[in-house]
């Protein structure tokens, strides 16, 4: 029983956590004289995905790799099909040009990139296929390229400040909030991915299943609050980047740490999840083009959502 509740208090710790880290990390920033511009791009980018990764991390340190593979590609489903399809359904989120051209295919690309260097036994008639620590260096490297082109444009993201923390803290105060931040991360990390196996153990039920549904919905948490605000506020380009920069992120940075941390076999039958991040990436391209041009309207929005729900359903009833 105390592993259940561990389960569920873990992704209380795992938010606050990011919370606290990011709050910190800011007022630090602040103090040395980092722009907010430069802030919004990094900490507070940085630390809606740390729920990902820090479960990664023990994932991958367990072995548990369906656990790993399946909270990054969940994440990436639900970040699309959920959190921009309720995001939307708030405010129609109008975006840039940049956005449906460079921002938007490139996490197209990274779910492509995901499902090529997953099925190298396709490639090379290996007997199976596994994200090696080679496939984790090109992740991040890939990585680097978007966080340089991030920075890019920094100044054209619209609407930015108004997501930074606003106190202005001292010394003590931000380190021990970042202190705090790390703890939470690392305790909560730790007791989702042993809940997530007991949970797995006793129903009967996949990791893959429970990465895919609880530990990916649970993770994107911060993902969610942050774009429902922004949508909220009106404030597009925020609500669209934030879900994208996550993808990409989850894609080429979590995976890329958990698959160089060490290799993750791959199975097969996950060919269907990466199938749908690749869908859910290429609709949100093509749904720029349809009804108000780079918009994406509440009739999308809802379509999402109940393409999310059919997706979730098809697990539960295949398992």
């Amino acid at each position: 029983m105390l592993v259940y509740i561990l389960f569920i208090v873990g992704f209380i710790f795992l938010i606050k956590g990011a919370d606290f880290l990011v709050d910190g990390a800011s007022a630090i920033a602040r103090r040395l004289h980092i722009s907010d511009l430069v802030i919004g791009l990094t900490v507070v980018a940085f630390g809606t995905s740390m729920p990902e990764l820090f479960v990664n991390i023990f994932a991958s340190f367990q072995g548990k790799t369906d656990i790993a593979i399946g909270n990054a590609v969940g994440s990436n489903i639900a970040n699309i099909f959920l959190i921009l399809g309720v995001a939307s359904v708030i405010y129609p989120l109008a975006v840039t040009r940049g956005t449906v051209w460079k921002e938007i295919p490139f996490s197209l690309l990274a779910a492509c990139v995901l499902f090529v260097t997953a099925n190298d036994a396709w490639l090379d008639g290996s007997a199976a296929s596994t994200l090696t620590r080679i496939d984790g260096l090109v992740y991040l490297s890939f990585f680097i390229i978007f966080v340089y082109y991030t920075f890019s444009i920094a100044t054209r993201v619209d609407g930015l400040e108004s997501h930074l923390p606003v106190r202005q803290v001292g010394w003590t105060r931000s380190i021990g909030s970042i202190l705090i931040g790390l703890t939470g991360l690392v305790l909560g990390g730790k007791w989702i991915v042993d809940g997530a196996v007991a949970i797995a153990t006793g129903f009967g039920m996949s990791e893959s299943l429970i990465g895919l549904t609880i530990v990916a919905v649970g993770t994107s948490l911060p993902e969610l609050a942050t774009s429902a605000v922004a949508a909220y506020k009106h404030n597009a380009d925020i609500a669209v980047g934030n879900v994208v920069g996550s993808n990409i992120f989850n894609i080429f940075f979590v995976l890329g740490i958990s698959a160089t941390i060490k290799p993750l076999p791959f199975q097969p039958k996950n060919n269907l999840d990466i199938g749908a991040v690749v869908i859910s990436s290429l609709l949100l391209f093509l749904f720029m083009f349809t009804g108000k041009k780079r918009s994406l309207d509440r009739w999308e929005g809802i379509l999402f959502v109940l393409m999310y729900a059919a997706y979730t359903g098809h697990l539960l009833l295949a398992e």
